[in-house]
């Protein structure tokens, strides 16, 4: 991989990793990148996602289990992908500015929903910003650019739900587990409207991007980042009880 140093291999219970092993899964490392890279700004390097995606392949080569029945490449795809991840929430490219909106946008969509008892439409929510319509995409649109991944890592300012769901008693994930959350995510992203639902759908669960969602849709790419965006701040917005704490 050029641009690319390759890590050396650490000591796995004594032994070192081989470095065949590391030259085998390479390629898995920058599949992966490239499959993020599709879903990212251009602002994103490929070369810095294949760099961290190394590391979690070399921790993944040193920590994995045979006996646990995964194989090697899923363990390791977890791994590579974790890391790419973690590398990307270190560099927040979104303004605080544009978060700063993001929340407005969600406050104003909780108002709207709790008082019609129904989805809240784009120029009511421009409305209640005191914004034009115009005004009101254009958030969306910047918007599109904020760093999520999956359901558990939908944020509006720069953290997870499974970091904002956080408290003193209990690990990141572990409210994230509990029962009630999962029941209540799930009816949230049930209860979007049909096209947000889709969108969502086959962003996280099928993993296409912005470009193939239009084609499915018959839209252009800015607009299926638009409702994504939309899809989003609906969320956070429903799911507003669980995250203040």
């Amino acid at each position: 991989m050029s641009g690319v140093a390759m890590p050396k291999a650490p000591k796995k219970k004594g032994k070192e990793i081989p470095d065949h092993m590391v030259k085998k899964y390479a390629t898995l490392v920058k599949r992966i990148a490239y499959h993020l890279m599709g879903r990212l700004p251009p602002t994103v390097q490929a070369d810095d996602l294949i760099q961290s995606g190394m590391i979690g392949l070399l921790e993944a080569a040193r920590n994995y289990d045979e006996t646990q029945g995964a194989s090697f490449e899923t363990y390791a795809g977890i791994r590579v992908r974790g890391a790419m991840l973690d590398e990307i929430r270190k560099n927040d490219w979104v303004p605080r500015s544009v978060h700063k909106k993001t929340r407005m946008v969600a406050e104003v969509v909780r108002e709207i929903e709790n008082r019609t008892g129904r989805d809240a439409r784009d120029h009511e929510i421009a409305e209640g910003l005191g914004f034009t319509l115009k005004e009101y995409h254009k958030i969306l649109k910047d918007t599109g650019g904020q760093r999520i991944f999956s359901f558990d890592e939908i944020g509006l300012d720069g953290t997870s739900l499974s970091e904002t769901y956080a408290d003193d008693r209990t690990g990141p994930y572990e409210g994230l587990q509990t029962d009630g959350f999962r029941s209540h995510l799930m009816e949230a992203i049930s209860g979007l409207p049909e096209r947000e639902r889709l969108v969502m759908g086959l962003y996280y669960d099928e993993e296409l991007n912005l470009r193939e969602i239009g084609a499915i849709l018959g839209v252009s790419e800015s607009r299926v980042s638009q409702i994504h965006s939309q899809a989003v701040i609906r969320l956070q917005a429903r799911l507003t009880p669980w995250t203040k704490g």
